[in-house]
């Protein structure tokens, strides 16, 4: 039982390896969950990365709760805010994160698909939220992200009814980008992590930046820092680099400089 990171072709894969327990996560896990993501962020050979749950029941189930059972942490552990911090709760990974579904993903694991950019799930999928059931809620962005990336009356229902829903349903309501057969989904979500692996890391993580930070800033600041952010790209060899590949009809080879 771990968290499994491998690294190929600047893309790094990312498992959560507890199948025993859905791929549910202790403190342990959670601690291996956030040092993962911090390689990814920290690592320049890292462009893209991939997060799957290992076996072919779940994705995630979320916080494994029996762990957690009667623990209350010092309260000044509330103030630690960069202690463990994971990617939906909130740790800057500019790099794209493409999140493979290869069965439940529910609860803490819903509230970390929703902190992915692309998503590929198979046909058995079953997503839910149903933290309002067990007497909380959706953390860790749960109830920032679903009422941001769903139609208000959609992340109503699923917030506040917390019931399930397969995985053409997630498809039509836009939640993810495909929805493939298991022996497809690994091949599927490495087909888009090697396409984003080929693009201008540096443009694919500034884009990435803006979009992410749009949503709390006013037009015209998103404008000036869209302004801004190309004026600092042009200096870069990449912008070259990809400029002479066009001329000369080839693939550029882009290095993140």
């Amino acid at each position: 039982m771990s968290i499994d990171l491998t690294i190929e072709n600047h893309v790094a894969s990312i498992t959560i390896n507890r199948p025993d327990r859905m791929n549910a996560m202790d403190a342990e896990h959670y601690g291996g969950l956030s040092a993962a993501w911090e390689r990814v962020r920290d690592d320049a050979d890292i462009r893209v990365a991939v997060i799957t749950g290992a076996g072919d029941r779940a994705f995630s189930a979320g916080a494994d709760l029996k762990s957690f059972v009667n623990q209350q942490p010092p309260l000044a552990e509330l103030l630690l805010t960069q202690k463990n911090q994971l990617l939906n709760r909130g740790l800057e990974v500019w790099k794209p994160i493409v999140a493979a579904v290869n069965g439940y993903c529910i609860g803490g694991g819903m509230t970390l698909l929703l902190a992915t950019d692309l998503r590929v799930c198979v046909e058995h999928a079953t997503f839910s939220v149903a933290e309002v059931k067990r007497g909380v809620f959706p953390a860790n962005g749960g109830t920032q992200r679903i009422a941001q990336q769903l139609p208000h009356p959609i992340a109503m229902e699923l917030l506040l009814l917390g019931d399930s829903f397969d995985a053409q349903t997630a498809l039509r309501w836009g939640l993810v980008n495909k929805v493939v057969k298991p022996a497809e989904l690994m091949a599927t979500a490495l087909d888009f992590a090697h396409r984003l692996a080929r693009n201008a890391p540096l443009a694919v993580q500034s884009a990435k930046e803006l979009a992410v930070r749009s949503r709390d800033v006013d037009l015209a600041t998103g404008l000036r820092m869209e302004q801004m952010m190309l004026r600092l790209l042009q200096t870069s060899q990449d912008v070259g680099e990809g400029t002479k590949a066009f001329a000369e009809k080839r693939v550029p080879a882009f290095t993140g400089q």
